[in-house]
């Protein structure tokens, strides 16, 4: 089954050009769109069909996407949410990343890494490119604990590829072994630290040399 996406976008043009994109994907599918943040609270209270993704872009009339954002992680968290904007600046970056936003694309990407983008974030839970984990990683630096617990050889190696755009299956891939043992040292290295989020890892695998 397709997973099933809403676009929220003020340019109608852009949104329909965007729809017909992702509908000749493989694995998913454009639902409806919506104009600003107001209408998909609408259609989402008039009992629209909920989507397992949704593409927000930030700059909208009426409702604009860090609202829209905030009022998602609120009400619907499972919803994972990709911002999909023109504005690519650390403010930006940032703010909508703190809202709840699970990843960040600029507009000018290529089909074929929005394609990857949204497989990785259905699969993964999150996807930022290269430039967007600079900016979080940059931020969030001086926020990430320091190295005060043992970690082993193979989880200080995972701790290298963190920083990358690798999936955990390429990942598994490199350090020749099972996803399911790359998602261990994941789960053990979180509850070890404290953390979350691959991003929180990536953080502190900079600052502590690990990357």
């Amino acid at each position: 089954m397709k997973k099933s996406i809403v676009i929220v976008d003020d340019h109608i043009l852009i949104a329909k050009a965007l729809e017909g994109i992702i509908d000749n994907f493989q694995d998913f599918e454009v639902i409806y769109v919506c104009e600003n943040g107001k209408d998909l609270i609408q259609k989402f209270e008039n009992d629209h069909t909920l989507p397992d993704i949704i593409l927000l872009d930030i700059s909208m009339p009426i409702m604009d996407g860090f609202e829209t954002m905030a009022w998602i992680r609120d009400h619907h968290p499972e919803i994972k949410v990709m911002a999909l904007s023109m504005q690519g600046d650390d403010k930006s970056v940032i703010r909508m990343i703190k809202n709840g936003a699970k990843g960040y694309l600029l507009k000018n990407t290529h089909p074929k890494e929005l394609e990857t983008a949204l497989t990785r974030l259905d699969h993964e839970g999150f996807f930022y490119p290269e430039w967007a984990s600079r900016i979080i990683l940059s931020t969030l630096n001086n926020d990430s604990p320091e190295l005060t617990v043992k970690i082993s050889e193979r989880e200080k190696e995972f701790l290298k590829y963190t920083v990358t755009e690798l999936s955990y299956k390429e990942i598994a891939d490199k350090m020749c072994c099972s996803p399911r043992t790359v998602e261990s040292y994941r789960d053990q290295l979180c509850e070890k630290l404290q953390l979350k989020t691959r991003v929180g890892l990536a953080v502190f695998a900079i600052k502590n040399g690990f990357a």
